[in-house]
């Protein structure tokens, strides 16, 4: 765990890495008796090494238990095991390999749907929740990196935060749009009533202690059913993949955007134009439908005033017989 925290590894990635070892350096071969709690926990990396030896059938075993897993679920274990190997001096199986993936495009929600929860927002008991999706639309935060925030980050006459230790331990400077500072002020004081044990803190729960990003996900879960949206729709992820499609989409580049979002590699970055081309179908077929409707009203004019012309007496006839 100290490797992966040198490496700057996030927290969450760390838990999945502990998680999926520990079942893979528990599993054991046809000789042998179930490991212990205490042979697990007072095990030299000597001894770990030699049990970790990759052609003694123990990873194929493991491997094998996993093959109900998502791929993705699959390759975060491999990833895992792999790590461990090459930090044990040990060198990778060849023939296990990680599962193919299809390619999935980041979801985001439509402008009415976004309407309709920024509504719920606004209109919900919990005072949090506006400050929450705004801010967390507005400025493509991480779920993390809002429930870490302290009132001393936010800078209210620049109109801007500083983030701590992002994904990957880097620093960054997020902005703050107009609607943005108004939850901001709105916010201040009703934090300033719920403070008890954090005082640093800047988004607070009821009671008072710093927001968790569980709780997050709780809140975002009940303002999906006030706008009627299907569950799991709406996820702090989905507000940030809101954010960085809405800057693409109104011309900023993915060099800002990268930047914006803490994105360490653009590559990262650059999925987001997929989902501009999809966005970009999107208005091409309605404007054309648009287009074909006018065109076949106006033909529609065109017949009814033909038609109109032919059943008029000319002005020069009336009159003569």
């Amino acid at each position: 765990m100290q490797t992966l925290k040198a490496e700057n590894k996030s927290l969450n990635t760390q838990k999945s890495y502990a998680s999926g070892l520990r079942a893979l350096i528990e599993t054991t071969l046809p000789s042998e008796n179930v490991l212990s709690e205490t042979d697990y926990r007072t095990m030299t990396v000597y001894e770990l090494a030699e049990r970790m030896e990759p052609l003694n059938g123990r990873i194929d075993r493991w491997t094998h238990g996993l093959s109900d897993l998502r791929p993705t679920t699959y390759n975060a274990r491999l990833a895992a095991a792999r790590h461990l190997l090459k930090w044990l001096g040990h060198r990778w199986p060849d023939h296990l390999v990680r599962a193919r993936t299809g390619k999935r495009l980041p979801r985001t929600l439509n402008r009415r749907e976004m309407t309709m929860v920024l509504d719920a927002s606004a209109k919900s008991e919990n005072p949090v929740a506006s400050i929450v999706v705004t801010m967390m639309l507005d400025t493509g935060l991480r779920v993390s990196e809002v429930c870490n925030l302290d009132r001393n980050d936010i800078d209210l006459e620049d109109g801007s935060a500083r983030v701590y230790g992002g994904k990957g331990d880097k620093d960054r400077l997020v902005l703050f749009t107009r609607r943005t500072l108004e939850r901001i002020h709105a916010w201040i004081p009703i934090r300033e009533a719920r403070i008890r044990d954090d005082d640093f803190a800047f988004l607070l729960n009821s009671a008072g202690r710093r927001l968790q990003p569980r709780g997050v996900q709780r809140l975002m879960d009940s303002l999906a059913q006030e706008a009627g949206l299907p569950k799991g729709k709406l996820t702090p992820h989905v507000l940030r993949h809101n954010f960085a499609t809405g800057l693409l989409e109104r011309g900023a580049d993915l060099v800002t955007i990268q930047r914006l979002l803490g994105h360490s590699s653009i590559a990262t970055t650059r999925v987001y134009l997929e989902i501009s081309d999809q966005t970009l179908r999107e208005v091409y077929h309605r404007a054309q439908a648009t287009r074909e409707t006018i065109e076949a009203a106006a033909a529609a004019n065109t017949i009814e005033d033909d038609e109109l012309v032919e059943t008029t007496p000319s002005t020069s006839s009336i009159g003569i017989e």
